[in-house]
C-alpha cells in the first residue's frame, strides 16, 4: 500500500514508518523543514512538508495514495498539561482531523487511520473495559472524541476508517516516559491517589505494529494496550525497579485535584482496558506483555544515556 503518515517523526510516527516499510509499503511522511525530511529519510519514507489544515494542499499530496494515517500530536510536557497548553494539541485531533478525511475522501482514499486515546473510559473498578464501555469526556480527552467521530465519517463515505485507542505509551524514546524517569531520579515519582487504579499501557513499538495491523481491519474504534494492565502503585515500582529504587511519594486524589484540576482524572480514574476485540480482528500480538516486565529495562536505558 501507499501510506500518508501525518506526524511521522514523532513518537509514534518514527516506529511506524519503520514498520509499513519493513512490511512492503511505500511511507510519505509530513516533515516540517529539512531537518525532519532527513528523519523521515532515514527511516525509509518519502518526505512532504504540506499544511495539516489546508484540505486543498492535502488532496493535492494523497492523490494516489491508499491509506491515510494521522498520528500527528502535540501533547505538553508531562505535569504541565492545561487546557492552554493543550490548543494546539487538540487542535490536531480535531481540526486536522477534519481537513484531512475531507482531503482522503476527494482524493479517493480507501482507508484512514486515527491515533486516539484509551483515557476516554470512564471510571471502571476493576472491570474489564471494552469498546463499547462508557465514555467519561473532558477537556483533556474531548478532542480525541471529536477524531474518532471525523473517522467515522470518512467510513460513512464508503471508506474503512479505524480509530485506534492507544493506551499510555512507554518506550526509551517516548517524551512522556523519559519526564516520569527525569522525576523519578529526582525523587519526585509520586503513587497518585489509593494507587489501586488500572493504568492500560502499551509499548510504542508494540503500537507502529499495531498500526501497520489495522490497514487490514474493518471500520470500528479498537483498544490498542498491552495484555496485562497494571494498577498506579505497579506501574510506579516497575518505574522504580529500573533505578533500583522504591517510590515513596503520595498525592492524595484531594492533590492530585488541585494539581491538574478537571484533568486529574486522566491519572485517578481506573481504567483495566481489553484488547481483545483489536487482537481478534487482526491477529497482531503486543511482544511487551506488560509493562512489569519491559517498563523496568525501558527506565534503565532512558538513566543511562542521561548519566
Amino acid at each position: 500500500m501507499r501510506v500518508f503518515l501525518a506526524g511521522a517523526t514523532g513518537a509514534l510516527g518514527r516506529p511506524t514508518t519503520r514498520a509499513l516499510v519493513a512490511a512492503g509499503h511505500q511511507v510519505r511522511g509530513v516533515a516540517r523543514g529539512p531537518a525532519k525530511a532527513d528523519v523521515v529519510r532515514a527511516d525509509g519514507g518519502e518526505p512532504i512538508e504540506v499544511n495539516l489544515f489546508d484540505p486543498n494542499a492535502l488532496r493535492a499530496a494523497l492523490e494516489g495514495y491508499d491509506a491515510v494515517m494521522h498520528f500527528a500530536t502535540k501533547i505538553p510536557p508531562l505535569g504541565r498539561i492545561t487546557r492552554r497548553r493543550g490548543a494546539e494539541n487538540d487542535r490536531l485531533r480535531r481540526d486536522a482531523s477534519r481537513c484531512l478525511v475531507d482531503a482522503a475522501v476527494a482524493a479517493g482514499v480507501a482507508v484512514y487511520i486515527q491515533a486516539a486515546i484509551a483515557f476516554v473510559y470512564a471510571d471502571g473498578g476493576d472491570a474489564w473495559l471494552d469498546e463499547d464501555a462508557a465514555l467519561r469526556s473532558s477537556w483533556v480527552n474531548e478532542s480525541a472524541v471529536d477524531a474518532e467521530r471525523e473517522t467515522a465519517r470518512f467510513a460513512q463515505h464508503g471508506g474503512r476508517g479505524v480509530a485506534l485507542r492507544f493506551g499510555f505509551f512507554y518506550a526509551p524514546y517516548a517524551g512522556s516516559t523519559i519526564d516520569t524517569v527525569r522525576l523519578a531520579r529526582r525523587g519526585l515519582l509520586a503513587v497518585l491517589g489509593a494507587g489501586s487504579q488500572f493504568l492500560s499501557s502499551i509499548h510504542v513499538d508494540d503500537a507502529a505494529a499495531a498500526a501497520v495491523a489495522a490497514l487490514a481491519v474493518a471500520s470500528g474504534v479498537y483498544n490498542v494496550v498491552d495484555d496485562e494492565p497494571l494498577r498506579c502503585r505497579e506501574y510506579a515500582a516497575a518505574v522504580g525497579a529500573g533505578l533500583g529504587t522504591t517510590p515513596r511519594l503520595r498525592f492524595p486524589a484531594w492533590l492530585v485535584r488541585a494539581i491538574m484540576g478537571e484533568g486529574a482524572h486522566v491519572m485517578l480514574t481506573s481504567r483495566r482496558v481489553s484488547n481483545r476485540r483489536f487482537r481478534t480482528a487482526s491477529g497482531w500480538q503486543p511482544q511487551a506483555a506488560s509493562a512489569r516486565e519491559w517498563l523496568p529495562a525501558v527506565v534503565r536505558a532512558i538513566a543511562a544515556r542521561a548519566a
